[in-house]
């Protein structure tokens, strides 16, 4: 119903762009993923989704507007998905951050160098994003040496 509604909307306000298209490929995972239950929470249900996504809107990308890499952003957004949880199932908080900061100054290149390849930017947020890691460890390390310091005074 969601759908045709779009469709309808798409067809009597806008007919000259299809946009509708973009719509459609979220609106179907979303049943899937809650017939899939708890399979939904897979790694394999994530980097399915994750590549299929990406290829979806790459494809539109390039039939529909070839003109600007539009689709770097929800492919940014996707990728969160299997990494957040593979880390998350593996407890391993200070890889993710590490492995996400890495993934967000990839992200503010390439965003940088598609749209505003003569202005150098995307080392301002990368600087502000390196405090998570550094955060993380510092967090960690702390912990630690409290640990350590109860362990000693026993």
């Amino acid at each position: 119903m969601i759908i045709s509604f779009l469709i309808i909307e798409n067809y009597l306000y806008a007919p000259n762009h299809l946009w509708f298209i973009y719509a459609i490929y979220p609106i179907i995972w979303w049943p899937i993923l809650m017939y899939l239950g708890e399979k939904a929470k897979t790694l394999q249900t994530a980097l399915i989704g994750c590549a299929s996504t990406i290829i979806y809107y790459a494809l539109l990308n390039i039939m529909i507007s070839p003109q600007y890499p539009w689709a770097i952003y929800p492919a940014f957004l996707v990728m969160w998905w299997p990494l957040a949880l593979y880390h998350a199932q593996r407890k391993t908080f200070v890889a993710f951050s590490v492995t996400a900061t890495l993934l967000i100054s990839i992200f503010f290149i390439i965003v940088n160098v598609v749209s505003s390849p003569s202005v150098i930017w995307a080392i301002y947020p990368i600087f502000v994003t390196l405090w998570w890691p550094l955060s993380m460890y510092f967090y960690v390390y702390k912990r630690r040496m409290y640990h350590a310091t109860i362990v000693k005074r026993m």
